[in-house]
């Protein structure tokens, strides 16, 4: 029996905060079986930027230094807010359609590009080529 296929996923822009005042650090590679690398709060901030710009994802994935929430604990922590992509010509709207925290949780990820993947969807994830 053939499965009908899959509707197409609403296209998302996502804003990704991270504190850079919180202390402590966890262990990650930035892709998936790449090494790991200690990210303090900056360092994963840095790490962010960089995978948004090698992704091509400026335009659709905005990161700002702010409250992410876990300030009792170490951290770092992120927090992500998911907004719809406006239609051509329109403002973007200020209305989150979703939201995901990474409070305490980032270690339990396989990589940090997963906060990207998880939230904006099959288009943040990079592309592999077919042999």
């Amino acid at each position: 029996m053939r499965r009908p296929p899959r509707a197409p996923a609403a296209r998302r822009r996502l804003v990704v905060s991270v504190c850079p005042r919180e202390p402590g650090a966890v262990h990650l590679p930035l892709e998936r079986g790449g090494p790991v690398r200690r990210l303090d709060a900056r360092a994963l901030l840095g790490a962010l930027r960089a995978l948004v710009a090698a992704r091509r994802l400026g335009a659709r994935v905005r990161l700002r230094e702010a409250c992410a929430g876990g300030c009792a604990g170490p951290g770092p922590n992120v927090s992500v807010d998911i907004f719809p992509v406006p239609p051509p010509g329109e403002p973007p709207d200020s209305v989150a359609i979703g939201w995901k925290t990474y409070v305490y949780s980032l270690a339990s990820l396989d990589c940090l590009a997963r906060v990207i993947d998880e939230n904006l969807g099959d288009a943040g994830r990079p592309r592999r080529r077919v042999r």
